[in-house]
């Protein structure tokens, strides 16, 4: 049976790789874009990207523990937001990446 330390703790776990999966695109990201200049279209998409991201990890690092389990009620919860993050990035790196 799981307690409710473990569950915690895979819950870290996977928070953690997500992050670091989201950290692995934006270098990525980085590196395809890093011969445009700052005013290109794709250089600034990326930068919303880290606002964005920057603004999600505020929230939900700020966001009381019973808002988690409401937040997962009515929706996928906080953890799929990074998710989707994910998805926009490997789209941006399937345009720029070659």
């Amino acid at each position: 049976m799981t307690t409710k330390e473990q569950l915690i703790d895979q819950h870290i776990r996977e928070y953690e790789s997500r992050m670091k999966h989201i950290d692995e695109l934006y270098d990525r990201a980085h590196k395809a874009t890093e011969h445009l200049d700052d005013e290109h279209e794709s250089r600034s998409e990326l930068k919303w990207f880290e606002e964005r991201r920057s603004n999600v990890k505020d929230a939900i690092e700020t966001m009381p523990v019973k808002n988690w389990r409401e937040e997962t009620v009515k929706k996928a919860g906080p953890m799929a937001i990074w998710d989707i993050i994910a998805q926009q990035l490997e789209d941006f790196l399937e345009r720029h990446e070659k």
